[in-house]
């Protein structure tokens, strides 16, 4: 198992599958070499994240320090800050909502 495409806590992801392809999100949990839980912090909060095979994300090299330093304080995440690493992160590159086409 490489090091190098595996994901860490407070990792930004893009959703590659699934009805939330597109989506940026974070990782807020590692399962196994499989698998991870994400979150958003505004469809999918961080008591009801989703659990994602890591084939169907792709990896952006960002981890915000904010969340990995809260979830090493008290275990949680706000969902504020969820949302606040998506959008500092940026949402997905490509189509935006208002220019879908005709």
């Amino acid at each position: 198992m490489n090091t190098g495409s595996s994901p860490q806590v407070g990792q930004i992801v893009r959703i590659l599958k699934g009805k939330d392809a597109g989506e940026a999100a974070v990782v807020i949990a590692v399962v196994d070499s499989r698998f991870v839980y994400i979150a958003d912090g505004d469809k999918r909060k961080f008591d009801a994240p989703k659990k994602k095979n890591i084939q169907h994300l792709e990896l952006i090299p960002f981890i915000s320090s904010e969340i990995v330093d809260s979830l090493e304080e008290t275990g949680r995440v706000t969902n504020g800050k969820l949302r606040f690493a998506v959008m500092k992160y940026g949402k997905p590159a490509g189509k935006s909502a208002n220019e879908k086409g005709d």
